[in-house]
């Protein structure tokens, strides 16, 4: 497995199948962040967003739909772009740092916490969901 680092990010593919990106830690971000390169574009996370979904989805004990939906657009209740972007949620809020870029965390967390073993997630070409491992 990668280390998560700049020098040797982690290679995933969306949870269809369909596109390529990459994502390392950067520990020196205040806070700490998630890079995820799709393409050209940049996005990031807070870094705290592994362990608060894995502990999320614990909760929920069964599979939970993804959503994935840009920033601009409504996240559908009960699926994990929706508390990705929650007031419940223990930021407060977004996850997503760069204004713009925040949403489709339900599109690129998931395969990560499938890489680190802390989650399962379907890989259909549409209506995707995860659960805790």
């Amino acid at each position: 497995m990668a280390a998560g680092t700049k020098e040797d990010p982690w290679d995933l593919k969306t949870p269809p199948g369909t596109s390529s990106y990459t994502m390392y830690t950067d520990e020196q971000a205040d806070p700490p962040v998630l890079v995820c390169q799709v393409g050209s574009t940049t996005l990031k996370y807070r870094r705290q967003a592994i362990k608060d979904l894995h502990a999320w989805l614990k909760a929920q004990g069964d599979w939970v739909p993804l959503g994935a939906a840009d920033e601009k657009k409504p996240a559908a209740d009960g699926t994990v772009e929706a508390w990705g972007r929650s007031a419940d949620n223990p930021v407060g809020g977004w996850y997503g740092l760069r204004s713009g870029y925040r949403g489709r965390f339900g599109m690129y967390l998931p395969p990560l916490l499938e890489e680190l073993g802390l989650a399962e997630v379907s890989h259909d070409a549409r209506n995707n969901r995860m659960r805790a491992i």
